[in-house]
């Protein structure tokens, strides 16, 4: 959750923050806003099967806490009415976050430790990918990419 901070000193200026902070909570565990609780779930699931090294039986890197971290921070800054994801790890210790409206439009995005955003996009025979560097934001031009596949 994104800490607040108040330049004010007063009674006043600490319960408007209270307050505000108190409804910023409430409005990111609702299932309108925020992350949804079975996507909090699945995520958790997730990291719980794969942050100790050799989770698929094939040598795979564990998915460390900065990891599960940044996919959160990343979930969280999603924009309203943007469609769950479906969560799963890599071998390479990153979260991957997919999209997937069918074999020819679908979206992956592995979230590293670092809070490099890897990308890779099919829409037809068009094909998109690269890295972005998660900020806090996410990358209009991933942003742009979610929305292709799941227009609202």
């Amino acid at each position: 959750m994104t800490q607040s901070f108040t330049p004010g000193f007063s009674t006043a200026a600490h319960f408007v923050e209270r307050v505000t902070s108190s409804s910023r909570q409430q409005l990111q565990e609702s299932n309108t806003f925020g992350l949804d609780s079975a996507l909090r779930d699945e995520l958790a699931t997730v990291w719980g099967q794969c942050q100790t090294p050799n989770w698929d039986g094939f040598g795979a890197l564990p998915v460390s806490a900065e990891t599960l971290r940044n996919a959160y921070q990343f979930l969280e800054a999603l924009p309203p009415g943007i469609p769950s994801p479906s969560v799963g790890a890599e071998p390479d210790g990153d979260l991957t976050l997919e999209w997937h409206r069918s074999p020819r439009r679908t979206l992956s995005i592995s979230v590293s430790p670092t809070g490099d955003l890897h990308f890779a996009a099919l829409f037809g025979s068009s094909r998109y990918y690269g890295t972005e560097v998660f900020f806090g934001d996410v990358p209009d031009g991933i942003l742009d990419l979610i929305r292709r596949v799941q227009p609202a």
